[in-house]
């Protein structure tokens, strides 16, 4: 949850987040798990073929498209992620010729609410699933995101080294 939070959770409560790439991802199911704790609305746009399975989709709250302007259409919010994670790297060419129509760019930013910020959990493919111009323009909280991540580790890591040296 820290990953969808990044220890914010005032920023997701009571807004509608829009996940645009691949709907059965571990992000997209990260934020799926979210909905269950927290209070706001998701809204995936993914390519049939890319949506989360019905078992993920235990919350209301959810819903799924294959058309994602509607998916962002009112978003507080818009998260996406790599379309080819670690271990897909065989199928990267038609993973991307999928998910094409789903790149997080300034016209798909514009379905979005005026003040909507943009999440990415980095590294980021800019101009596969974002656009230069949107990851590094005024609506993007990518790295701050990436801030907060820095120093949920550290001290996750001072825990376990604490806890190491009580033992």
């Amino acid at each position: 949850m820290k990953k969808v939070t990044e220890g914010r959770p005032h920023i997701v409560d009571k807004k509608r987040v829009a996940f645009i790439g691949d709907g059965a991802s571990n992000m997209s199911r990260s934020w799926i798990e979210a909905t269950r704790l927290f209070h706001f609305e998701l809204s995936i746009g993914a390519p049939k073929g890319y949506q989360p399975a019905a078992a993920d989709l235990a919350s209301s709250r959810v819903t799924i498209t294959d058309h994602p302007a509607e998916a962002v259409k009112g978003a507080d919010v818009i998260a996406t992620d790599v379309w080819t994670s670690m271990g897909q790297e065989a199928a990267s060419l038609k993973r991307r010729a999928d998910l094409k129509g789903f790149c997080v760019d300034a016209a798909l930013l514009k379905q979005a609410k005026k003040e909507c910020i943009v999440l990415h959990c980095l590294p980021a493919h800019r101009g596969e699933e974002i656009s230069a111009e949107v990851i590094d323009g005024p609506q993007s909280a990518v790295f701050d995101e990436a801030e907060n991540r820095m120093h949920v580790q550290k001290a996750l890591l001072e825990q376990l080294i604490l806890y190491q040296l009580r033992s």
